[in-house]
């Protein structure tokens, strides 16, 4: 019997060479499946019983939980095939597995880890809102506008008279000289050449992973439009193009955001550029901010989602309050001269509207 125990334990000292290999796109997007297969090569001088797991990291759920144990002896190869569900976004490190092995008889057991390393990201999914015809042509290269834009120094559209306050360079000398009345030349603006998406985190959970999803929808429907897009946080904005590598940085960006309770700050704004913030409350040093940006942004967009005044749709419902808060109705109050300053204001709204205050 100690013979027995002795060669048991012998045999069991030395662990079985197993390698795991796993396949599946490194990148996803929220609530869509992946194709997953993985391969496990077990190869053992002596015959032992081994046991594999992998399991999945949190919020990614295989089709079947992989695990693989059974006597082996030699050389046995094991494949498997399913699907990962992609239930949160995020970025994920997939950790190597697990190995545990034995004796044949199972007295002596033995577990170490499986170094296979993996990242995989869930970028978010679009929003239940559609875009709404309000919100679609600011994001649209479009033709040359009245009063949206940069002023084209080439477009010259017409004169009027003089007014207090016009830059002495918007003066027309010579048709001035020639009518004797002092006019100033009017300019066509131009539209954007680029979206950048500002997420301002302060935030619930709720509404940053609703804002997430919007902000996911906008810069989608921007590159559709073949516009440059970029996605900007308090720590800095990602690289604006319209290239495979810019998606990926902005959804990227998007799939890691969190709440941050310290004050929002928007990060300087390409020249000539659309500039949509998404905010919770709109506090007074957001809008400010927002107001500086418009002197080299060609539109300046603050759409507000606030809480307990807005559901999602498809989103199980929560409390909601019958009137806007507060922070909606300081919007109310101040759109008017916001619009006049070129910032506009939209609100989304419990019935799934959008509804523009001060246009």
């Amino acid at each position: 019997m100690l013979a027995v125990l002795l060669a048991a334990f012998l045999v069991s000292r030395r662990p079985p060479c197993v390698t795991l290999t796993r396949e599946f796109p490194a990148q996803g997007f929220e609530g869509s499946r992946l194709p997953y297969r993985v391969r496990v090569e077990v190869e053992t001088r002596w015959p032992l019983r081994v046991v594999v797991e992998d399991p999945t990291p949190l919020t990614v759920v295989a089709g079947e939980a992989f695990a693989l144990g059974g006597l082996t002896a030699g050389r046995s190869v094991t494949e498997r095939a399913t699907t990962l569900t992609l239930n949160r976004r995020g970025e994920y490190a997939w950790e190597g597995g697990t190995l545990r092995w034995a004796d044949p008889l199972g007295l002596f057991w033995h577990a170490a880890p499986l170094n296979v390393p993996d990242r995989l990201e869930v970028y978010p999914g679009t929003h239940g809102l559609i875009l709404p015809d309000l919100l679609r042509p600011l994001l649209s290269e479009g033709t040359l506008a009245r009063t949206l834009g940069l002023e084209d120094p080439i477009s010259l559209r017409g004169a009027r008279p003089y007014v207090p306050g016009d830059p002495p360079g918007r003066v027309h000398w010579r048709l001035s000289a020639r009518t004797g009345a002092l006019t100033v030349r009017e300019l066509d603006r131009t539209a954007a050449s680029s979206v950048t998406v500002f997420l301002d985190l302060n935030g619930s959970g709720v509404y940053v992973d609703s804002a997430v999803r919007l902000g996911s929808s906008l810069v989608q429907e921007a590159l559709a439009l073949d516009l440059p897009a970029s996605v900007a946080t308090s720590a800095g904005a990602t690289p604006t193009g319209r290239t495979p590598e810019t998606l990926r940085a902005a959804l990227r960006r998007l799939a890691g955001a969190a709440p941050d309770l310290g004050p929002p700050v928007i990060p300087p704004v390409r020249a000539g550029g659309n500039l949509i913030v998404l905010t919770q409350r709109a506090g007074h040093a957001l809008v400010e901010q927002a107001l500086r940006a418009r002197a080299t942004a060609s539109r300046v967009v603050i759409v507000a989602v606030p809480e307990g005044f807005y559901l999602e749709p498809g989103e199980t419902p929560r409390r909601q309050w019958v009137g806007a808060p507060d922070t909606v109705r300081e919007l109310e109050r101040r759109a008017g001269v916001l619009a006049e300053a070129g910032v506009l204001v939209f609100v989304l709204r419990g019935n799934q509207s959008v509804l523009r205050l001060g246009g």
